[in-house]
């Protein structure tokens, strides 16, 4: 495992060298460390924990203040691994301004490395004026989760017939415009695989692809789906690593059972002179 820190302009470099990125979410100090020990490459304080930690059905509820809690938890934890934290919704749409004052919070407040925004070329503008103040930026299209409401809920975007037919152009002239903006990083989520392997070969930074196949420079999971933190089925993109739901299911059942039958705690677990 390569120790050294990564920073911001590692990840191009390893776009260039074929390097695969390994991206995970991570919301608090335990588990940044375990993944962060592992030697993953980013973690992302996504507004992913809106559902994932607080059980809403969207990310639109999910404060900038809470973001900053989390990234603040993350921060601490991390060693090597690049900290990039999600600008949350209406924390960089109204202006420019609020864009620069909100992101500069993360960094200050939250100590992230980097931000995330949602959007293409309708924010073009921000992410230049981000990048421009040294405030690294990677960009967020497709299936972009602050846009439910517009999409219809979670849908793929980009397909060749259907509903979100004729997006497969918007969605090249988004990446162009966020690449020539100045993010170092492009997320691609729910897009077609061809689609992917498109914008990713005609870019010149990273992609990171979650539900966008195999063909991007990196992949990027929500740590509650690797680790089986959920009762509710996975999407199709999602793979599940372990089963820590059923693993804390089975832990609680047993204390349980051994408070009630006055087996814990013993002797071993107690305070006070032990029998001989």
């Amino acid at each position: 495992m390569d120790k050294e820190k990564v920073r911001v302009p590692d990840l191009p470099r390893m776009k260039s060298e074929g390097r695969p990125i390994a991206m995970l979410t991570a919301y608090d100090y335990p588990f940044a460390r375990i993944f962060d020990q592992a030697g993953i490459d980013v973690l992302l304080v996504g507004d992913s924990l809106g559902m994932v930690v607080q059980g809403n059905d969207s990310t639109l509820p999910v404060t900038l203040d809470e973001i900053i809690y989390h990234t603040r938890m993350v921060a601490r934890a991390r060693r090597r691994a690049l900290l990039v934290a999600d600008m949350p919704f209406l924390s960089f749409q109204v202006s420019s301004e609020q864009a620069v004052l909100n992101a500069g919070r993360l960094l200050k407040e939250g100590g992230a490395e980097a931000v995330k925004l949602e959007g293409g070329v309708a924010i073009a503008d921000t992410v230049r004026r981000l990048a421009d103040l040294d405030i690294p930026v990677m960009g967020h299209i497709g299936l972009t989760p602050q846009s439910v409401h517009r999409m219809g809920g979670h849908r793929v975007q980009g397909r060749r017939s259907g509903r979100t037919a004729g997006s497969r152009e918007r969605l090249i002239d988004d990446a162009l415009a966020i690449e020539a903006a100045g993010a170092f990083a492009i997320v691609l989520e729910g897009i077609p695989s061809d689609l992917a392997a498109e914008i990713t070969g005609r870019i010149g930074v990273p992609t990171i692809g979650i539900g966008a196949g195999p063909h991007c420079d990196g992949q990027v999971l929500v740590m509650h789906d690797l680790l089986g933190l959920s009762e509710s089925l996975l999407p199709r993109f999602a793979k599940r690593y372990t089963n820590l739901w059923q693993a804390a299911g089975e832990a609680a059942s047993e204390y349980l059972g051994e408070v009630r039958g006055r087996v814990f705690p013993d002797a071993e677990h107690s305070y006070g002179r032990k029998s001989a």
